[in-house]
């Protein structure tokens, strides 16, 4: 089985670990009754808060500004405000039908949690029931179904498969781009490159 987790990471480069901080996780973890996986936990320590290749970002939950816990939060109120039994579905259209879903909720025991996003309007959630082996990313009424780890996920989506739906790679050859978030409203961090990966 490939390491999804030392690939991913051998192409963005070297960890930074701004902000890595075991009792932000212990705090997440105690706040949301959720525990991430921990993949997913080195990725963010290494990186975030930070935005791949132009699209993707990942938040982290020791900062005060693009708080993950704060992100979860925000996004799921806002998907579980949306009437998924007052929506007219055609039956190939119905995420619940789609995902093999009794039930679309979001932020329970066995719902779906936001962990990633784009600036192109798609969502990456992890499924709780599944136990951190199966990602949903909705975009645009579509919704696609990953059998994987975030790491996994991740290096897929990074060397340009359609990992948020059909027809949705987000490639760009050469080194991926990484850009730390502003920290402050007058900051404008430079973007960098991860390695050369001979794409």
């Amino acid at each position: 089985m490939a390491d999804y987790l030392a690939a991913t990471m051998a192409m963005l480069g070297p960890a930074q670990n701004r902000y890595a901080e075991p009792s932000a996780w212990d705090r997440l973890h105690a706040e949301l009754g959720i525990r991430l996986p921990p993949d997913y936990r080195v990725i963010v320590d290494a990186y975030a808060p930070i935005r791949l290749n132009g699209h993707l970002t990942l938040l982290h939950p020791a900062t005060e500004r693009w708080n993950l816990v704060q992100g979860i939060r925000e996004t799921i109120q806002a998907w579980s405000e949306v009437p998924w039994d007052e929506l007219d579905f055609d039956a190939d259209e119905d995420p619940r039908q789609l995902l093999g879903l009794e039930e679309l909720s979001f932020g329970t025991r066995n719902g779906l949690w936001p962990i990633a996003s784009t600036d192109r309007g798609e969502t990456v959630f992890l499924d709780a029931a599944a136990d951190a082996t199966r990602l949903v990313v909705s975009f645009d009424e579509t919704w696609a179904d990953h059998r994987m780890s975030f790491a996994e996920w991740l290096y897929r989506y990074l060397i340009g498969e359609d990992m948020t739906g059909p027809n949705s790679s987000a490639f760009y050859p050469g080194p991926v781009k990484l850009q730390h978030l502003p920290m402050s409203a007058d900051e404008r961090p430079e973007p960098w490159y991860g390695p050369d990966r001979g794409m």
